[in-house]
């Protein structure tokens, strides 16, 4: 089994900064991609920002120039800075992770239970 553990949600105000976290742990061979998703209330979940193991991302383009993805391949942990956060940015954020649980295994999607972001003032 593979665990995404996600931390750093909070109430934030306009204008602030956050910093969310996405550690996965268990049987983790190796990661090919970890992303983060976000859904708002009412709303479909879409993807905020994206990043292959070797670095290359991707990224919403509500979000770029504001936030910024990274990983740490050695901690098998993501990362995602927001900062100048909006009000629309509240939503609830899911980490996912593509994964290899065994060398040669096709890889198999994961997602975390969520942490939430409420941007207000």
């Amino acid at each position: 089994q593979v665990q995404l553990a996600e931390s750093g949600g909070g109430l934030v105000q306009p204008g602030g900064s956050l910093r969310l976290s996405c550690a996965a742990s268990g049987r983790v061979s190796s990661i090919i991609n970890m992303a983060w998703f976000r859904q708002a209330p009412g709303k479909q979940r879409e993807l905020v920002a994206l990043i292959l193991k070797e670095g290359s991302t991707n990224y919403a383009d509500s979000v770029k120039g504001r936030f910024t993805i990274s990983r740490d391949n050695a901690k098998n942990t993501a990362y995602l800075q927001m900062n100048s956060l909006k009000p629309e940015d509240t939503a609830v954020y899911y980490c996912n992770a593509g994964v290899r649980t065994a060398p040669g295994a096709a890889y198999s999607e994961h997602w975390g239970q969520g942490t939430v972001v409420t941007v207000s003032s």
